[in-house]
């Protein structure tokens, strides 16, 4: 990983690569919200099921590509590879980040 990423994002990427599903967990705020696949999840229980889930499901590997910062808001361009049509595909992921946590992440 050649960017410069916030510290909390790289841990989230490091920890999806390893698919450590409890040290995914760890860079969430426990009233944190995930919007991916056209689903909203509130809080830390909504958010390992999400994790758990999209792990067996597509096996994903992450490689970040671009990163924008902007009040707060952070984009991460992310080239996503694993078990899906298409693989490998860009994907945006946008966070908020608040105390040093993830408090909100959108994948689009």
């Amino acid at each position: 990983m050649d960017l410069k990423l916030p510290h909390i994002i790289r841990d989230y990427v490091e920890a999806s690569n390893a698919h450590d599903v409890e040290a995914i967990l760890a860079c969430f705020s426990e009233a944190a919200t995930v919007r991916d696949e056209n689903e909203t999840l509130h809080g830390k229980a909504a958010i390992k099921a999400w994790v758990v889930k999209t792990i067996g499901k597509y096996d994903f590997h992450f490689e970040p590509l671009r990163i924008h910062e902007d009040d707060g808001e952070i984009l991460l361009a992310v080239s996503v590879s694993g078990t899906f049509p298409g693989s490998p595909i860009a994907l945006d992921y946008q966070f908020t980040i608040a105390e040093g946590k993830i408090s909100s992440l959108s994948v689009e």
